[in-house]
């Protein structure tokens, strides 16, 4: 999968969980760029890309993201893209 695949998938992902059709993600797009995106949205949004993808973040993972673009590095690399 493309990078550009990838964001527009989990865009509509992050709509739909945080309830916001306003999202407009980049690479560079993290936690502090959206009101809606705290601690428990977080674990909403971990949870509901995982299922749509039917993968599973170790929370290492999920710890050391600072951004989407590292959270579709860490999607990349389970999807074997």
């Amino acid at each position: 999968m493309k990078n550009e695949e990838i964001i527009n998938e989990i865009e509509k992902i992050f709509k739909d969980i945080l309830d916001n059709e306003d999202i407009h993600l980049t690479e560079t797009t993290s936690a502090s760029d959206i009101d809606e995106w705290d601690s428990l949205s977080h674990i909403q949004l971990i949870v509901a890309i995982e299922k749509h993808y039917k993968i599973k973040f170790y929370s290492s993972e999920i710890h050391a993201w600072k951004n989407v673009g590292q959270m579709m590095e860490s999607l990349k690399n389970k999807l074997g893209a």
